[in-house]
């Protein structure tokens, strides 16, 4: 890429309004730390989801029943679950044939504040994750804190967040509603540590690589400091 290409990358970075999934950095300490783009708040009784074609977000679905999410959920940018998410999920569950869902990576951030509303970006620290299958596909929500956060901000492993767990574990196996055939069904399989939710954003950035090839070094270097 020639330095006049760069730079009318750089220009458009700066002009227009960047994609969630796409335009977005994991961060430079991806999985340590990692950016998060929020899709839905504890107070939300609409489901909201991004709109993977436009970047905008969008209104999925009501929620059926009264209970809401216990944590903020959104999305890791620049991660996609396929194949090598699903054949983590395979080692973990002894099961076969499995593969992403073919969404960005998902997680839950815990924090002490309250965010009225979802459409932002904040900091997190990856402490461990939810094994999950979701209509027959690896479905994983990764368990984080916010960063620096005065409550939450010390934990490290999912050890410490045992009081939350059986919340998030009920939430998310009992949001889509009753087993009625046809509806999708979603199952949690399991609870993994701070050093699988790693090895998963992991994979979860090799298979957006795989995926958009090209995509996120573009990316990259739109963000990156410009030369003195």
């Amino acid at each position: 890429m020639t330095n006049n290409e760069a730079a009318q990358l750089r220009l458009m970075s700066l002009l227009f309004r960047a994609h969630p999934w796409h335009g977005v950095s994991a961060g430079d300490r991806s999985p340590e730390i990692v950016t998060v783009y929020v899709e839905i708040v504890p107070t939300d009784t609409i489901k909201y989801e991004l709109d993977k074609t436009t970047g905008l977000l969008k209104v999925d679905r009501p929620q059926r029943f009264s209970n809401t999410c216990p944590s903020y959920y959104g999305l890791i940018p620049q991660t996609f679950c396929g194949n090598r998410v699903g054949k983590m999920m395979e080692r973990r569950t002894g099961r076969t044939g499995l593969v992403g869902d073919g969404d960005p990576l998902d997680i839950c951030v815990f924090s002490e504040k309250t965010i009225s509303h979802g459409n932002l970006l904040l900091r997190a620290v990856p402490i461990g994750g939810l094994s999950m299958i979701d209509n027959g596909k690896a479905d994983d929500k990764i368990i984080a804190v916010m960063e620096e956060d005065a409550i939450y901000g010390g934990w490290t492993d999912i050890v410490q967040a045992n009081a939350v767990i059986d919340r998030l574990k009920h939430y998310f196996s009992t949001y889509k509603g009753t087993r009625e055939v046809g509806r999708e069904q979603s199952e949690v399989t399991g609870v993994y540590g701070r050093d699988e939710a790693r090895a998963v954003i992991m994979a979860s950035a090799e298979d957006y690589r795989a995926e958009y090839s090209g995509l996120r070094d573009l990316v990259d270097l739109a963000h990156a400091p410009k030369d003195e």
